[in-house]
C-alpha cells in the first residue's frame, strides 16, 4: 500500500469510529506508531482537522465531513449482523473487502449512531463448528469471474483424490452441505459441474471470455437431493 493510500485509509478509519489509538492504526496499516504520528501530521497539514484526547485517541472534529450517503441505524446494525456472518461463512478473501466496506459506512453514521453500533458490535457473537473454518481465498475471485464472464483455471483435488486441471465458466457459488460450492461450466467435460471449493489447491484468473454464449441460470443446476 503506498502512502496516499495508506493516508485516505487512515482518515476512512477516523472517520469510522469515535477514537482511534495509535497503536490501533499501527496495527491496521502495519506501520510503526512513528509512522503513524507522522500521517497523522501528513493528515493535519492536508487541511483536515484531527485532534487528539489522552488515553482515547485521535479523532476528526465533528462536522468537518459532509457525509456523501447516509444510514439509518437500523440499515447499520443489519450490515454489522451481516459482518458476523461473513466473518463466519466467508473465506479470507471476502471478509478483507467487507470489513473494508464497513469502515467506509461506518464513517459515514452520525456521532451519536457510531457509538450505538459500537455498543452492538461488542454484543453479537456467532458460535460454529471448530470444523467449519474456511482457509482458502477464492471467493472473491470466483465472483470477479462470474461478473466479468471469464473463465479460470483450477488445480481440482478430486474425491479419488486425483489432481486435476480444469478450466471452468463459472456460472454461480452455492453453500450447501456446510460447503462452499463452484457451479460451472467444464470445458474438458462440456457440462455443468459442481467442485468443492475448499478441494481446490490453485485457482488462476484469466481473460478468456466465455465460450458458452448463453449458460444456464444457477437455479437450472440441479443440486444433490441428498446431502
Amino acid at each position: 500500500m503506498n502512502r496516499v493510500d495508506r493516508l485516505f485509509g487512515i482518515v476512512t478509519l477516523l472517520q469510522s469510529r469515535k477514537y482511534v489509538s495509535a497503536e490501533r492504526i499501527s496495527e491496521k496499516f502495519e506501520i510503526s506508531v512513528r509512522t503513524v504520528y507522522r500521517d497523522i501530521k501528513a493528515i493535519g497539514e492536508a487541511g483536515i482537522p484531527v485532534s487528539f484526547e489522552p488515553n482515547r485517541g485521535y479523532f476528526i472534529i465533528p462536522g468537518y465531513f459532509t457525509p456523501p450517503v447516509s444510514f439509518t441505524l437500523e440499515e447499520a446494525n443489519t450490515l454489522l449482523l451481516s459482518q458476523s456472518l461473513i466473518g463466519g461463512f466467508g473465506d479470507r478473501s471476502v471478509q478483507a473487502t467487507f470489513e473494508s466496506a464497513i469502515t467506509k459506512i461506518r464513517s459515514v453514521l452520525k456521532q451519536v449512531d457510531k457509538e450505538k453500533v459500537a455498543i452492538l458490535d461488542e454484543s453479537i457473537k456467532l458460535q460454529l463448528p471448530e470444523r467449519l473454518t474456511f482457509e482458502f481465498e477464492y471467493l472473491a475471485q470466483i465472483q470477479h469471474a462470474i461478473t466479468e464472464q471469464t473463465q479460470i483455471k483450477i488445480t481440482y483435488q478430486s474425491l479419488k483424490d486425483e489432481r486435476l486441471e480444469r478450466i471452468i465458466e463459472p456460472i454461480g457459488l452455492v453453500f450447501y452441505a456446510f460447503s462452499w460450492h463452484l457451479i460451472g461450466y467444464c470445458q474438458l467435460r462440456k457440462d455443468y459441474r459442481d467442485f468443492k471449493v475448499e478441494r481446490i489447491e490453485k485457482l488462476y484468473k484469466t481473460s478468456c471470455p466465455f465460450e458458452v454464449t448463453q449458460h444456464i441460470p444457477l437455479s437450472a443446476y440441479k443440486l444433490p437431493v441428498n446431502y
